[in-house]
């Protein structure tokens, strides 16, 4: 087992990698109510492994991210009589961590809460930093706040029972902190992408705690996202807009936003033609999409509705080596005219 220490101006929070959902206890408070909030996929394989506490059951998927659950939870919390000295513990993945988080954040001010992630996509990116929230009329993440939890629970031995899909789409990730801070992590994933596709204990864990290691140092210095911490939304301008046109889970449009972003960086000669297509290769090495058809009018409209937008510009990551990202604003015509240059080439 592996901690890191995530330490921020008003909070420290430990991630715990390899560490088991049975020792749960372990971590949280012991003069206090625990609450566990999960959802019925968690409950289907390890409802034997939960400690003896309240649970508050949701469903899964992307569709139950929204305010009903929240308002859902809110009346779980008040039938359990739940007070401010109360404790949630979100187990899943990153869509009930997200929830939870929000949901203690805002259950009679803030009660204290912690995670046991279940997901690869989770335990690499969406349960560690303090981004909580849901989404709004189909905008991903509109309503949230920023708020660390006290522990994340990584418990690597969980990831065999997930969905192949899911499994493989947390990898967009891995590959994301690889392209924007650690040509190493890169490279060893070129290496080992068999291995981790076939559930090597110790690539799975290599992969976590290097990611977490990565995410844990930008986000230290930069909590509420003002500068450096943009470049974590590497691919994700775009792939928010492609979950909202489609069906794809995020970590598969999170891997072609990736390879548009990477594209673009190599048409503005930021990056070199064999970089690009070392990543594009690695994306389909993890069997993950690159592309997918598009309407460039669609595709900019909704890229326009990203809360990473200021005015009449949009913070678009790109790449200036392997292991290196900048955020570039660009307006919305000079996005037209990359989108249309996609369109051409991909």
């Amino acid at each position: 087992m592996e901690e890191i220490v995530l330490q921020t101006e008003k909070k420290i929070s430990r991630i715990l990698i390899g560490e088991k959902i049975e020792n749960l206890p372990h971590y949280v408070p012991s003069n206090k109510k625990i609450i566990i909030l999960t959802d019925t996929h968690v409950l289907k394989h390890y409802r034997h492994k939960l400690p003896p506490y309240p649970v508050i059951e949701i469903g899964t998927g992307e569709g139950i991210k929204n305010l009903s659950t929240i308002d859902y939870i809110m009346g779980q919390l008040i039938r359990l009589e739940a007070d401010r000295s109360s404790y949630l513990v979100g187990i899943g993945g990153g869509i009930v961590c997200d929830i939870a988080g929000f949901a203690a954040s805002i259950y009679m001010r803030g009660i204290g809460f912690g995670f046991v992630s279940t997901t690869l996509l989770s335990q690499v990116d969406a349960s560690v930093g303090g981004k909580n929230g849901v989404n709004y009329e189909g905008y991903k993440n509109m309503v949230g706040v920023f708020n660390q939890p006290d522990f994340v629970i990584c418990d690597t031995s969980m990831l065999t029972t997930l969905p192949r899909e899911e499994y493989i789409g947390g990898y967009a990730e891995v590959i994301k902190h690889g392209c924007i801070r650690s040509r190493e992590l890169f490279e060893f994933l070129e290496k080992n992408a068999e291995k981790a596709l076939a559930y090597d204990a110790a690539t799975i864990e290599h992969c976590v705690a290097q990611s977490v290691r990565i995410k844990a140092a930008v986000v230290e210095n930069d909590e509420r996202e003002k500068g450096e911490r943009r470049v974590l939304n590497f691919g994700h301008t775009f792939a928010h807009a492609i979950e909202k046109l489609t069906a794809l889970p995020h970590g598969q449009a999170v891997a072609i936003g990736m390879n548009y972003a990477a594209f673009i960086s190599y048409q503005l000669k930021m990056i070199s033609e064999n970089d690009y297509q070392r990543i594009r290769q690695l994306i389909s090495r993890f069997q993950l999409p690159v592309n997918f058809s598009f309407d460039t009018h669609t595709l900019v409209d909704a890229m326009r509705k990203d809360k990473k937008r200021e005015g009449d510009e949009i913070h678009l990551v790109l790449l200036e080596s392997l292991g290196k990202a900048i955020v570039k604003p660009v307006t919305y015509n000079q996005l037209k005219t990359f989108v249309d240059d996609l369109r051409e080439h991909q």
